[in-house]
């Protein structure tokens, strides 16, 4: 089935109507349950303590900063190649959503890394390359709200997003490609997790609820940015009458 097929807004909307409600509950349980088994349940670290709860917030929030912008910089190629009508409100939509998460991603990494690493920040290769994704978010907000054209901000929004996508591997190598105080890769390994399945199964709990928390926002943007471009374009057209 081509993905053409679910490009009409009225289909999308129907669709979107069915699946964002499960995307809501299934999140909420998700999360529920993560944060139960991560802060009343998982063991404290032998040498981080406590403080080692904040992974259950910090790495989840980090996987979506970079998920969320892979799927914009995949939306914008879309846009850009095949003018699929929904992919650059799916772009544009997604940016702030992602922006949220890059943002929760650094506070709580500075909240994590003050016990562990004595400062709130250090300019290593994994925390300047994840600063600079917030920044590439903020950029395509803007820069999609820029114009008056909808059309040439996309364009331009598009554009920034498929040249940013090039730092999405240097934060995720950026541990193995330098000397940095951040630590390695510990959960997507190829030789499997390090961590205590104790830890490991709210992490993924706490992932699984902030993709679906994504979905069910975007969707609601989506839609509210449909219904807005419809109002508007008929707008348009009764001034063009009168």
């Amino acid at each position: 089935m081509s993905l053409h097929r679910f490009a009409n807004p009225a289909r999308f909307l129907r669709l979107a109507a069915i699946v964002q409600p499960w995307c809501v509950g299934l999140g909420a349980l998700c999360l529920l349950g993560g944060l139960y088994l991560g802060l009343l349940r998982s063991p404290a670290d032998y040498q981080q303590g406590e403080t080692v709860r904040i992974m259950y917030v910090h790495v989840p929030a980090a996987w979506m900063a970079l998920f969320v912008y892979a799927n914009m910089a995949l939306a914008s190629a879309v846009a850009l190649i095949w003018r699929h009508p929904l992919a650059d409100i799916a772009a544009k939509n997604a940016a702030p959503i992602g922006a949220g998460f890059t943002f929760v991603a650094l506070v709580t990494g500075s909240l994590w890394g003050q016990p562990m690493w004595g400062t709130w920040w250090v300019w290593d290769a994994r925390l300047t390359s994840v600063l600079i994704l917030f920044f590439l978010y903020l950029g395509h907000i803007a820069l999609v709200n820029a114009f008056d054209d909808v059309e040439r901000g996309a364009r331009a929004g598009a554009i920034l997003a498929l040249v940013g996508s090039v730092n999405l591997p240097i934060i995720k190598f950026s541990v193995d490609w330098w000397n940095t105080l951040h630590q390695p890769a510990s959960v997507l390994r190829l030789d499997g997790p390090t961590i205590h399945s104790a830890m490991l199964t709210p992490l993924f709990l706490m992932a699984i609820a902030f993709t679906l928390l994504f979905v069910a926002l975007l969707l609601i943007n989506m839609r509210a940015e449909i219904v807005e471009r419809k109002i508007r374009n008929l707008r348009r057209a009764r001034a063009a009458e009168s």
